[in-house]
């Protein structure tokens, strides 16, 4: 089972690839794909689209997991990152991959134990649970890799690394 994690955002979207292998699950890779500030955010959705279509198929994903868009203050930026999201659950439509999405409580529950956990917490607890030397920069890959190892708990699927 390979499962692609995703923190959706327009400037920085983060991605962590977590394989399952007979009981156990490790680290495939991670990291984020950057968009400039100064490109119209069409552009920005384009090249968001096109480096996840590559990443599905490089890593051969089976399923995508993404942390629901929650925003409470700005309009705005909900508007945009929603672009996004939709951007990305096409990616993995049109290559037929299943889209699963979780709450922001779901995932820190998942990763720390605690709802309310702050992203330090959810970095450090990433770097504990799969084994890492160092929490994964930017905070959008570590809260990725949080999002599929919350999907990955979900799976019903031992998690021994």
């Amino acid at each position: 089972m390979h499962i692609l994690g995703i923190d959706l955002g327009t400037a920085t979207t983060g991605w962590g690839v977590l394989i399952g292998e007979k009981g156990r699950w490790k680290i495939g890779d991670c990291g984020a794909i950057l968009t400039s500030k100064e490109k119209p955010l069409s552009e920005r959705l384009a090249e968001i689209f096109s480096e996840l279509q590559k990443l599905l198929k490089h890593w051969q994903i089976e399923e995508l997991a993404l942390e629901e868009v929650f925003f409470n203050t700005n309009d705005k930026t909900a508007m945009k990152v929603s672009q996004a999201q939709g951007v990305v659950k096409l990616a993995a439509v049109l290559l037929k991959i299943p889209v699963f999405e979780y709450t922001p409580l779901q995932v820190k529950v998942a990763v720390t134990g605690y709802g309310r956990a702050e992203k330090r917490q959810v970095g450090l607890m990433v770097k504990k649970l799969l084994n890492l030397k160092e929490v994964p920069k930017p905070d959008d890959t570590a809260d990725a890799l949080a999002v599929a190892f919350c999907h990955a708990s979900s799976r019903k699927v031992k998690i021994r690394l």
